[in-house]
């Protein structure tokens, strides 16, 4: 019986990277992107000559990420998708996204995408306030998200997402409710609305990080949480279900990549740092991308820290990971999946979370409360180890 496989590409340029941004990506020049993409379609022909996972394996989700996969040439990405195609069994169905930058589209590129099977496109807008993303450092205007929103429409594409970023310096309730009523005017498919963390290493860390001077630009805890309620508020009476703690979407368009990882489903990572999980096995590729573009045909030199889960972190990532749905995690899977009943081996923890109203049981479904959601990576650290 052939499993499940999603395909994760990693992109890792940028015309520019911005503030906040901690993922492995650069800006670099044409040479070096078309030497890159050369070698990614070397590392694809080299699982189709392993025979490791398509003669066992369907591929029902791609996702191309970044980076900034938009601003490869369109001929790059048909090249990618058609390498896909010929080294994987991919499923008739699958759902195949590209994350995009407002300002990188243009209809050439659209067209090339809807040409390959791209369906589902995933703008980075973040804001709608020009001064929020200027101080994000993004690229693009508000404005020019507008003409790559609409240009996406015109070629086709109605399965859109449309990423943004609250909690940003300076941000108040009433700018980010402006920012939310502007894109649900839009009626996009599906919006993920996410929190901005200081990372450390980048720009934003040494302006907003602990103890800097630009911390208390930050909104408070208090004002965080108005943001969540007020973005559950306001997303729901425009038709968007919650499905996910950062994640909204209308009816049956959410995103199945991203469930995937959710659901601990098997994913393969290609490119440049990319991560996978397979049969609980996770490694990832090398950072180093004049070594990856040197041996990307070489899978045992470019695969690296492997490591085999035992059984207690295959439950740990079970009940942290699936706890991340709003549905959360099933009594009955988690049996089935460990031979072994969830309240052998964390009930005195998920008892007590249900005590401080934090989770609640209902058909079969442990999961977060409105309370337990403000504060999630606490009740997901208390059930694992008290």
């Amino acid at each position: 019986m052939k499993k499940e496989l999603e395909l994760y590409i990693h992109i890792p340029f940028c015309i520019r990277k911005c503030a906040y941004c901690d993922f492995l990506s650069s800006s670099q020049n044409k040479q070096v992107i078309d030497k890159y993409v050369e070698a990614l379609l070397q590392e694809i022909q080299a699982h189709k000559c392993s025979y490791q996972y398509n003669a066992s394996c369907y591929v029902t989700t791609i996702f191309l990420g970044g980076g900034t996969p938009s601003i490869l040439e369109p001929t790059h990405i048909q090249q990618i998708i058609t390498a896909l195609r010929e080294s994987f069994k991919i499923s008739k169905n699958a759902e195949i996204t590209i994350e995009a930058n407002p300002g990188t589209v243009t209809k050439e590129k659209l067209e090339a995408y809807k040409q390959a099977g791209i369906n589902r496109i995933s703008f980075g807008l973040q804001s709608t306030n020009n001064d929020e993303l200027k101080m994000l450092g993004r690229i693009h205007t508000y404005e020019e998200f507008l003409e790559s929103y609409k240009l996406a429409q015109e070629c086709g594409f109605a399965n859109v997402n449309v990423d943004l970023i609250s909690a940003i310096p300076k941000q108040t309730l009433e700018s980010w409710e402006e920012t939310l009523k502007r894109i649900i005017k839009l009626n996009p498919a599906h919006i993920s609305a996410y929190s901005l963390i200081i990372e450390e290493g980048t720009p934003f860390a040494e302006v907003y990080g602990e103890g800097k001077i630009g911390e208390k630009e930050l909104p408070s805890e208090e004002e965080e949480r108005a943001i969540y309620k007020k973005t559950e508020e306001l997303l729901e009476q425009a038709g968007y279900h919650r499905y996910e703690i950062s994640n909204y979407a209308k009816v049956d368009m959410e995103c199945k990549h991203n469930l995937g990882y959710w659901e601990r489903k098997n994913y393969l990572g290609l490119g440049l740092g990319a991560s996978s999980l397979v049969d609980n096995m996770r490694f990832h590729n090398i950072e180093d991308l004049q070594f990856y573009m040197e041996k990307a045909s070489d899978l045992k030199a470019i695969q690296c820290d492997e490591e085999k889960l035992s059984q207690t972190a295959q439950m740990e990532e079970f009940v942290f990971l699936g706890m991340r749905k709003m549905k959360g995690i099933s009594v009955q899977e988690f049996e089935a999946a460990f031979r072994k009943s969830i309240y052998d081996c964390y009930g005195k923890n998920i008892e007590r979370m249900k005590q401080e109203e934090l989770i609640e049981e209902k058909d079969g479904y442990i999961r977060l409360t409105k309370r337990g959601i403000d504060i999630s990576n606490y009740v997901f650290a208390e059930i694992l180890f008290g």
